[in-house]
């Protein structure tokens, strides 16, 4: 157990990283997500609000659609990114990082005000998420059927083992399943209902590995203030032209956005593999030993560890646009020791 976000959360089950890794993998894997924040929006004018505080186009989707997204600062700036659930064009519900609950939430007041009545549901809320190939069958047959048409990035409301929840087709692992939302009260049930449906208990560990290989970003090392979603590779979720904004509308970070296309980036985060023993952690350099002394120094690693269900060690790092070409030769500074790695374009792995 260590410290996570104020919350203590397990590193890993008796089963160990690697096996709960491996389970997500191939069967089910579930995760208690209960650290996760959770706010809901409403009133006549959320969709206008909404639309304002989000790059993808959230509010024009319909009902029963879940988005993910990126709170931005005017500047471009990553204040999170989130997952929007549209109930109706008055209620969205979203589900927002640990770590920035009240940043996010104290963020959304400041910049909507009386727009919209937005509640912080965090304390009354548990998150349970169950991934994996076969996390929607099991989950179906925990719902009397009512979960295996729910489309991925869709949701719905139901009962899960006689719990009621709110059910995601979304996840962080790069696998199918689900994240069920649910009352504070009922979680107990509902994880001893999906454990002895023999899905494997997992921590921060696997839940680590899964999105680095997914390359899903994790905010506070790829992602933060300081990093725009264009850097990041998260353009597919910015829609600087949607309707929203050719009928006259704005979001927040939009104008630094535009700019900082038209300009061309000077960083992007970018994907390396390292064939040899060593693993690149958060925070070791990138370097070019071929520039001068002083200067050497090209980029910082962000993310890094083991590959499991892929070759080598991986990670990511913050570079300029050209040392991110696939098959690029970069240099790690690994505790003191130059490691060998090569630029991989895309996720590292990829589920069928």
């Amino acid at each position: 157990m260590i410290d996570f976000g104020g919350w203590d959360m397990p590193v890993s089950y008796p089963a160990g990283t690697i096996k709960e890794h491996k389970a997500v993998r191939e069967a089910a894997g579930v995760f208690d997500v209960c650290h996760m924040g959770e706010a809901f929006l409403r009133g006549p004018r959320a969709t206008e609000a909404v639309q304002r505080l989000t790059t993808n186009d959230v509010g024009g989707v319909a009902p029963g659609k879940a988005v993910y997204t990126l709170l931005c600062r005017p500047d471009g700036g990553i204040v999170d990114d989130c997952i929007f659930y549209k109930r109706a064009e008055d209620e969205y519900f979203v589900i927002i990082n640990a770590s920035n609950r009240h940043k996010d939430v104290a963020w959304m007041r400041e910049q909507i005000g009386g727009m919209v009545d937005l509640e912080d549901v965090s304390d009354a809320t548990a998150l349970i998420a169950v991934q994996g190939p076969q996390a929607a069958a099991i989950l179906d047959g925990l719902a009397g059927g009512t979960l295996a048409k729910v489309g991925t990035f869709c949701f719905t409301d139901t009962t899960v083992a006689g719990v009621a929840v709110t059910a995601g087709r979304t996840g962080y692992t790069g696998e199918d399943g689900f994240e069920l939302a649910c009352k504070n009260a009922d979680a107990p049930a509902l994880w001893q209902a999906i454990i002895a449906a023999g899905v494997q208990p997992c921590g921060l560990g696997s839940r680590d590995s899964l999105r680095l290989e997914s390359r899903l970003p994790l905010y506070g090392n790829d992602l933060d203030d300081t990093t725009s979603p264009l850097e990041a590779g998260l353009g597919w979720a910015v829609k600087l032209d949607r309707p929203w904004v050719k009928a006259g509308g704005d979001f927040l970070g939009r104008g630094a956005l535009v700019a900082q296309k038209a300009q061309g980036l000077t960083r992007v985060l970018t994907g390396f593999r390292i064939e040899d023993r060593a693993i690149a952690r958060h925070g070791y350099a990138v370097v070019d030993r071929s520039r001068p002394a002083g200067e050497q120094t090209i980029g910082t690693v962000t993310s890094g560890g083991p590959g499991i269900s892929v070759t080598g060690a991986i990670g990511l790092a913050y570079l300029p646009p050209s040392y991110a070409a696939e098959g690029t030769a970069l240099t790690l500074d690994c505790r003191g020791k130059d490691v060998p790695a090569t630029v991989v374009k895309g996720k590292f792995y990829k589920r069928a």
